[in-house]
């Protein structure tokens, strides 16, 4: 609990320069702040949100100083009940935003996220783990660290088989997370009837199946995996078909040897 802070630090330079972070901070009303003004809010908020986590979720760091963390909801769990709200000091939210910043992130934002994930998820809404965040400060940057964080909480829930979801805010990582499984899902917009809307990609890593039985969301993985593949693969077939039809159709033309024997009109 000690070290909340420092993860919350790390956190907040991981996503200094997001637009989905400052969604709510970044608003017309807050008397034309730069990010650089807005940063000791900023910072307030994934102290916040850490908080939140180790009450009700799972933190995850690695680096001798934290410098790469990871927020999980697992299963069942919520950091947008009020009692979770209260303990955690997101309530005071409330007073440090400003009118347009408290609408966006109460009214819009929570409300957003959770219904988008409820849709996506469908019945396996209340089985899933939630990668809420996911951030690396950029002076530790190429060491792997995103990657062990998320591939050490896969290797644990996949003897299980729930599924996954994520919101990545940049486009950047959506190959990382596809080498563990994760499906891109749809695209979602905060702010659509703004100047500037922001984006974020949705992704599923889907429930493994252990019965045997087809598994289409599995199969669609499988599929994706392998996509890179295809154009190599059809141009094999393709290769294939007139490797293997030039013959024939040259003996229908009369354009074979007589020492030529069709396989099929036996000339």
């Amino acid at each position: 609990m000690g070290d909340y802070k420092t993860c919350a630090r790390t956190l907040a330079k991981a996503f200094n320069s997001d637009d989905v972070a400052f969604y709510f901070l970044d608003v017309p009303d807050n008397g034309g702040k730069t990010r650089e003004q807005l940063w000791p809010l900023h910072l307030e908020v994934f102290e916040y949100v850490v908080c939140a986590h180790i009450h009700n979720g799972l933190v995850l760091s690695v680096g001798e100083n934290h410098e790469g963390v990871a927020l999980w909801m697992p299963p069942g769990k919520d950091i947008d009940d009020w009692f979770t709200i209260f303990r955690s000091g997101i309530w005071r939210l409330w007073f440090k935003l400003t009118v347009e910043g408290r609408k966006r992130y109460f009214g819009e934002f929570i409300e957003v996220l959770h219904r988008t994930k409820v849709n996506a998820l469908g019945e396996q809404h209340e089985e899933a783990w939630y990668l809420v965040y996911l951030g690396v400060a950029p002076a530790a940057r190429g060491r792997g660290y995103a990657r062990k964080l998320v591939e050490h909480m896969t290797k644990v829930i996949s003897p299980g088989g729930a599924p996954c979801y994520l919101e990545s805010s940049h486009i950047r990582n959506l190959p990382m997370y596809q080498r563990f499984g994760f499906i891109p899902h749809s695209r979602i917009e905060l702010g659509p009837d703004t100047c500037k809307p922001v984006p974020l990609d949705i992704m599923i890593r889907p429930r493994l199946n252990f019965t045997g039985k087809k598994n289409w969301t599995v199969t669609r993985w499988l599929l994706f995996q392998f996509k890179p593949f295809f154009p190599w693969l059809g141009g094999l077939v393709i290769l294939g078909g007139i490797k293997y039809w030039m013959p024939q159709l040259d003996c229908l033309l009369g354009k074979n040897p007589s020492s030529f024997v069709c396989r099929y009109c036996k000339f």
